[in-house]
């Protein structure tokens, strides 16, 4: 995120963006002499979602992680991406946006918890024969982690910091070879990384996986649209024919 962007949302904390001109923003976070600036970065900031304005423009407030009683929509805080394969993208303290969803798509015992969750855009396929909550995870996936967990248990999948990227594994402590060992789980050959269990403070365990949000399926979306355009040109037909023209 631009350091200019971050100050207007520090701005935004206990102001209304809206009862302030460009030229007051800029004045205020040490940026005087180019509102235009300022007006191209608090609109990089409600396009991403980061900022709300209202529906009469008299209000500009920032997105507060947490739950919207009105509408029962639920705003996650995305932290960037993790790379399921090797370790290569570095993990941002900076909150690139929110993912919005509905409380009913969340368990009970997630939404009782709703501080305590962020979420990370999955790159890569490492981790495509993983399971959580009967979906795996794939390239572009949105993953919900629970920060809350210093310890995870075997067999649970984490995020962890190594190096200062992050990336998502499958947690598994091996006490026999007094070792911790976070493995890919895909259909390609990711080799495991190993850590030692004197070395575990050192380890750095940014929460567990508790959820996953799939990307769209774009292609089967155009599939739908592409039958249903079909049935529509061909008008009034037997189930039968809607159901071979559908498969088709």
């Amino acid at each position: 995120m631009h350091l200019i962007q971050q100050k207007i949302l520090n701005l935004a904390q206990n102001n209304n963006l809206a009862d302030l001109t460009l030229r007051k923003i800029g004045e205020l976070i040490n940026e005087p002499g180019s509102p235009q600036k300022i007006k191209y970065h608090l609109n990089q900031l409600i396009s991403n979602g980061l900022l709300l304005i209202s529906a009469d423009g008299q209000e500009i407030k920032k997105i507060k992680h947490g739950v919207d009683k009105n509408s029962k929509i639920v705003s996650l805080p995305i932290r960037g991406s993790a790379n399921c394969g090797q370790a290569l993208l570095f993990a941002d303290d900076y909150i690139e946006g929110y993912l919005k969803i509905s409380l009913n798509l969340l368990s009970s015992n997630l939404v009782n918890k709703i501080k305590d969750l962020f979420v990370l855009k999955a790159v890569g396929n490492s981790m495509n024969r993983a399971t959580v909550d009967g979906k795996n995870i794939e390239d572009g996936d949105f993953v919900i982690v629970d920060k809350n967990v210093d310890h995870p248990q075997s067999g649970e999948y984490v995020v962890s910091a190594i190096e200062g990227a992050a990336n998502i594994k499958k947690f598994y402590f091996d006490h026999k070879n007094h070792q911790i060992m976070l493995l890919a789980e895909s259909n390609q050959d990711f080799p495991p990384i190993y850590i030692h269990e004197k070395d575990y403070s050192d380890y750095l365990v940014c929460g567990r996986v508790v959820g996953v949000m799939k990307k769209p399926d774009e292609l089967s979306l155009m599939r739908d649209v592409s039958a249903q355009d079909i049935l529509n040109d061909l008008g009034s037909i037997s189930k039968e024919e809607v159901d071979y023209y559908k498969n088709l």
